[in-house]
């Protein structure tokens, strides 16, 4: 993507969260632009038109915000990327942190209406009814082990034929990058106000493995460009 797609994107995705004060909209701004793995979503066109997509662990939306936004400038002729974003998706989130929903919903809702449905409450469970698609992006490991592999489970029930689940994990053999991801993680979390959470990882074969016994085919992209992180974007699909 250009250089001036991207900015102008950017101002169109975060735009809406001016409403919500100074901190949530440098927030919004602050990771949309130096976050590599919205830019792939969009580049690699992962979404189908009209997919229903639940985005676990949403925070304020910026899932939601981007992909929307992005749909908003092709309809306006203001797209100059070869590949077109995707129309018409319908967002519903779960974040735990009931206060950035609100967030997301005040911001993005006067836009969009009910295409974005944020709610406060825990992922492990998330009404899975009526999904095509599911995103999963750096919070997975805060659940343990066995409750991850509940949870996949039933994110593979929900998934038809063609179904995507897309999650961005931590590869914990990617040595020192990986030390890295964990510290940021918990800062981040500080800086947020939330209290320290242990996480629970896998080093990426395992991930493979795990997603691959559930009868997901399975694409792994590292999507760490720019920062020192072990980052790696599993784009999971249902045969």
């Amino acid at each position: 993507m250009q250089k001036s797609l991207r900015k102008r994107l950017l101002d169109v995705a975060t735009a809406p969260y001016r409403s919500a004060g100074r901190s949530d909209y440098y927030w919004a701004r602050g990771k949309l632009s130096r976050d590599p793995i919205f830019t792939a979503l969009l580049e690699r066109g992962l979404f189908s038109d009209g997919a229903r997509v639940l985005d676990l662990g949403c925070g304020r939306g910026l899932l939601a915000a981007w992909l929307l936004a992005a749909e908003k400038m092709a309809a306006q002729g203001d797209w100059d990327a070869p590949q077109a974003p995707p129309k018409a998706l319908r967002f519903r989130g779960v974040e735990l942190v009931a206060r950035e929903a609100h967030c997301g919903n005040a911001a993005l809702q006067p836009l969009y209406g009910d295409r974005v449905a944020l709610s406060g409450g825990d992922m492990r469970s998330a009404a899975m009814e009526a999904i095509d698609a599911v995103a999963i992006l750096d919070v997975l490991h805060y659940i343990p082990h066995a409750e991850q592999d509940q949870l996949l489970d039933r994110i593979r029930a929900a998934l038809g034929p063609g179904g995507l689940f897309l999650t961005r994990v931590g590869d914990a053999s990617g040595g020192w990058r990986f030390r890295i991801s964990q510290w940021v993680d918990r800062r981040m979390a500080q800086l947020q106000g939330h209290r320290y959470a242990p996480t629970w990882c896998r080093p990426l074969a395992e991930w493979r493995r795990t997603l691959e016994r559930r009868g997901f085919t399975v694409e792994a992209l590292p999507m760490s460009s720019g920062t020192p992180f072990a980052n790696v974007m599993l784009i999971c699909r249902v045969k």
